[in-house]
């Protein structure tokens, strides 16, 4: 971006497209599961935010006053269209279009039925919100074992428990575990449903946009103790204990589907 911003002093230029640059960033921390921290050069969240008073009067003013690139040109998409419950599915196809996201039918149809169970919990539905459903590792992965529902009980005064009930084929399993927190009561439970004690090699949760119903992901890592290797499941949620279900479930249906 250096080169692209100052090409005429530098008198150089890059083959790169500089406006996949945002979707490449958003790529690598799907695959290392690691997040670009805000005050990452050109695409950290801080980026192109602008809180103090000169700084948001001299970008009103004159934008190269402080932003000597724009947010386009790293591939943000700026829109003004906003999406919600009442959104079909041509505007939602569109969306993703201008966010450069080509999805087969498949795949389409499932992102749509995200967005749908999505959109039922929040008012506004961002570009974020649609990057996290419609981004390469965040589909639904096929699998033995899927979500019917769960109960939590947990206090700073009692023991953590959890009932996870999951589908398996056309079977409906449930089990109760004990845990030091919601979240370890319920990973043990799932493994109860699965026959397998899988090792938590790493877990992480963060928000995917920001308010008080913003979307949750949820990233675990996890392996059988022989194993070198583990594998990475997602979830997504406004529920962060709902988003560790599912990206633990995940991460199960993964592994076995790789054994």
């Amino acid at each position: 971006m250096a080169i692209h911003t100052r090409k005429n002093l530098l008198d150089a230029e890059t083959r790169v497209d500089t406006q996949n640059i945002y979707r490449a960033s958003r790529l690598i921390q799907t695959i290392t599961g690691f997040q670009v921290t805000p005050n990452k050069a050109i695409v950290g969240a801080n980026a192109f935010a602008h809180e103090a008073g000169i700084h948001q009067h001299g970008v009103l003013q004159e934008r190269t006053t402080y932003e000597i690139m724009t947010p386009e040109s790293i591939g943000i998409p700026q829109n003004s269209m906003v999406l919600g419950k009442h959104s079909g599915r041509h505007a939602f196809e569109e969306r993703l279009i201008h966010l450069g996201y080509k999805l087969t039918n498949d795949e389409l149809e499932q992102a749509f039925k995200q967005f749908k169970n999505l959109a039922d919990k929040k008012k506004v539905v961002t570009d974020r919100d649609i990057e996290a459903i419609a981004g390469p590792g965040h589909e639904e992965t096929p699998g033995r074992y899927s979500l019917i529902n769960y109960g939590i009980h947990s206090g700073n005064q009692t023991s953590s428990t959890a009932r996870i009930v999951l589908s398996d084929g056309t079977v409906e399993v449930e089990e109760v575990a004990l845990g030091e927190g919601p979240i370890d009561a319920a990973f043990k439970a799932i493994n109860k449903i699965v026959g397998k004690s899988f090792l938590l090699d790493n877990y992480a949760l963060h928000s995917v946009t920001e308010g008080e119903d913003a979307l949750g992901e949820a990233v675990v890592k996890i392996r059988q103790e022989d194993d070198e290797e583990s594998v990475t499941g997602r979830g997504l949620s406004t529920d962060v204990i709902e988003a560790s279900i599912k990206a633990y479930i995940n991460g199960v249906n993964r592994y076995l589907s790789e054994v």
